[in-house]
């Protein structure tokens, strides 16, 4: 299904990022992710590096068609030439090198871009991207080498675009209200949902924290 401009906006409110190495015994990552939308989730991404090619195509296929029963978009990291139905991809500033990412997906589908600068989010915006992901706004547990972000340079990334903006990077219950007044459209989630003793739960109060400072 094709999302406008304002859906995608709205969307980002809750923006969740899967991570299967927080998976327990009798739980696979559809049905953590079910739980996880029917809880608040508005927004959902797989990223999944420990998995081949063909893996991923199958965990997309599956997901993407959760996804649309519920209605809220999904993207899959990186996979940009991929053949699955997904409705877009979000891709680093590594993947966009020498390449119209754009031109690639076709305008029907949505194309995130991670930027961490104001100069990269511009030059995002340009090349067509729908949303922008910036971070780290508190640090990662998911990327060892990631640079925080202050909130100061959160606000001026996200003034400088006429795109959305999500925030991530080590984001939770307990900080994701620093991120109020900054002007992002969201929160993108990873471990301070799949790392929780009841993903479920921690994404109802995650949904509650973030209806209090997301722009609108």
């Amino acid at each position: 299904m094709k999302f406008t401009r304002e859906e995608i906006a709205k969307a980002l409110k809750l923006y969740v990022i899967t991570d299967r190495s927080w998976l327990k015994e009798d739980e696979t990552l559809l049905s953590v992710c079910e739980k996880v939308i029917q809880n608040g989730a508005t927004f959902l991404q797989l990223r999944e590096k420990e998995l081949n090619a063909e893996e991923t195509r199958k965990e997309a296929i599956e997901l993407q068609k959760l996804c649309r029963s519920y209605k809220i978009p999904f993207v899959v990291n990186d996979s940009v030439e991929m053949e699955m139905d997904a409705d877009g991809v979000h891709v680093g500033q590594s993947d966009i090198k020498d390449r119209d990412i754009r031109a690639i997906l076709g305008p029907d589908k949505i194309l995130g871009m991670t930027a961490k600068t104001v100069e990269q989010a511009v030059a995002a915006e340009k090349a067509g991207a729908d949303y922008i992901g910036t971070g780290a706004v508190f640090g990662s547990t998911t990327k060892k080498d990631a640079k925080n972000l202050s909130i100061e340079e959160l606000k001026k990334i996200a003034a400088s675009v006429n795109i959305p903006v999500v925030a991530i990077g080590g984001i939770n219950s307990e900080n994701v209200s620093r991120l109020e007044g900054s002007g992002v459209n969201g929160a993108a989630v990873i471990s301070g949902i799949f790392a929780a003793e009841d993903p479920a739960e921690k994404t109802s109060e995650m949904s509650r924290l973030t209806d209090i400072f997301c722009k609108k």
